[in-house]
């Protein structure tokens, strides 16, 4: 289902850059700054139905994937609530995907020494 998603509703995906990858699909984060004000980052636009089919990939690939299910674990211990670790999760999944497809290469994670 989700490759059928990505598929129909990003098919740039393999020639974009990471960060226009993430914004393309409405992941990357957006500062809420001006001037001495710091405000909270959020995501916005994008398309939606990706979005929507990625959350539930990654709810998936958190309990399978030993390399994701750590990045979130770290988000989460520096005190971020959930929809926040799983939204970076996203985020790094679609960048995954998009350096798979232009790489023509299957996914290595490093190994720990």
């Amino acid at each position: 289902m989700v490759a059928t998603t990505l598929i129909a509703h990003v098919p740039e995906l393999g020639t974009l850059s990471r960060g226009r990858a993430a914004a393309l699909v409405g992941l990357a984060p957006y500062d809420n700054d001006s001037g001495e004000r710091k405000g909270r980052r959020h995501i916005a636009a994008g398309r939606s139905a990706v979005r929507r089919c990625l959350y539930m990939a990654v709810l998936g690939a958190i309990r399978a994937c030993p390399h994701l299910r750590n990045y979130a674990a770290r988000i989460k211990a520096r005190g971020k609530p959930f929809k926040v670790a799983i939204t970076a999760v996203m985020r790094k999944l679609i960048v995954i995907i998009n350096a798979v497809l232009a790489s023509q290469s299957p996914c290595h994670y490093a190994k720990a020494a």
